[in-house]
């Protein structure tokens, strides 16, 4: 029997790690939203707190990690990205709210056809015509996810209103994939800052329509209702809040320690426990329908992966050294090969 090499645990251990919070932050988020569905704006608000506080803290244990100076002009360049992100967040909220955990990866199926088609055309490049027909399985799989079916019982069948909130949520999260490249100079390069100022814009723009919502009072009027359990809302905002900060690193740890295939198959494992779970803990109705469009969809996204593998990769271009990347030597020792959509606040 062969012996595991170190290397060979570090990636078992990042992908089980990856794997482990990502799978808590949709199901403990379910688990919130259906305990309070009327405050998903202010739940919303308790986790991009909690992350800014605890970048705040890794930065004080750290020098590796610099918390940027408030700055107008930064703030005002990186606008688009910050209410980008936290449109996309709202929707993905709102459209976890509405649909059952299993039907989830369903509702965004979109996201891998709307992300190709915005890169394209901020990048004014044709996709091939293999990328192309992953993006074509990826989306019949969303088509067939969505099907009506027979069998389905009404209370398990999804809104209009919620696969709505799905495609926009796709879309929102293919703009912030192309908007953080544009966005990373204004930051010194430094994926942390970019997080940083992307959490505390986005707790900022997310005040007007909390107060608007009137979530605050509503929130306090189930405080005093002795019939709620408070306990869910609390403890679910506090786990989410902190596993949402460890997502966005185990993402990134994902990408760097592991091959961008690795990291797409155990993405794909990940959705088919969060299915299985979604089936056995919530009680989730899983139709041939909806078993037959995960996997499709798991296809296509895995087949872009290995399309994208497959594709010569010119040398990368010199760029300024990630702060958070960099020795005491001055020289990068991290390689810079994260996925945008990985920075800042994980989506669920």
């Amino acid at each position: 029997m062969a012996v595991p090499t170190p290397a060979t645990t570090k990636v078992a251990a990042v992908v089980t790690f990856y794997m482990t919070s990502a799978l808590i932050m949709v199901f403990v988020n379910k688990a919130v939203l259906n305990n309070a569905p009327e405050l998903p704006l202010t739940f919303l608000m308790i986790q991009l707190l909690i992350a800014v506080i605890l970048l705040h803290a890794s930065a004080a244990v750290t020098s590796r990690i610099e918390i940027p100076k408030l700055d107008m002009e930064v703030a005002k360049k990186l606008i688009p990205v910050v209410s980008v992100n936290i449109i996309g967040l709202v929707f993905n909220t709102l459209c976890l709210r509405g649909v059952e955990a299993s039907f989830f990866q369903i509702a965004r199926g979109l996201v891998l056809p709307l992300t190709i088609a915005v890169s394209s055309v901020h990048t004014r490049t044709r996709p091939s015509r293999l990328v192309l027909g992953a993006a074509s399985v990826v989306t019949i799989g969303f088509f067939l996810g969505i099907t009506p079916s027979k069998s389905l019982p009404l209370s398990a069948t999804p809104s209009l209103l919620s696969l709505f909130y799905g495609v926009l949520s796709s879309l929102f999260i293919a703009f912030h994939a192309v908007l953080i490249k544009s966005s990373l100079p204004h930051c010194n390069n430094s994926t942390i800052q970019l997080a940083w100022w992307t959490n505390v814009g986005s707790a900022i723009l997310l005040l007007p329509p909390l107060a608007f919502q009137g979530e605050l009072y509503l929130l306090r009027e189930k405080m005093l209702d002795v019939s709620w359990d408070s306990s869910v809302f609390l403890w679910g905002s506090l786990v989410t809040g902190v596993v949402g900060f460890l997502l966005c690193i185990a993402g990134l740890l994902s990408i760097k320690v592991t091959s961008p295939i690795t990291h797409m198959f155990s993405s794909a494992a990940r959705t088919v426990l969060q299915t299985l779970v979604g089936v056995c803990y919530f009680k989730d109705v899983l139709t041939a329908n909806r078993a037959t469009s995960i996997l499709v969809i798991l296809g296509g996204t895995m087949y872009y992966t290995w399309v994208k593998s497959q594709e010569p990769h010119p040398a990368p271009p010199r760029r300024p050294v990630d702060i958070e990347a960099s020795g005491s030597d001055g020289h990068s020792k991290v390689e810079h090969n994260e996925t945008p959509e990985k920075v800042g606040q994980a989506k669920a």
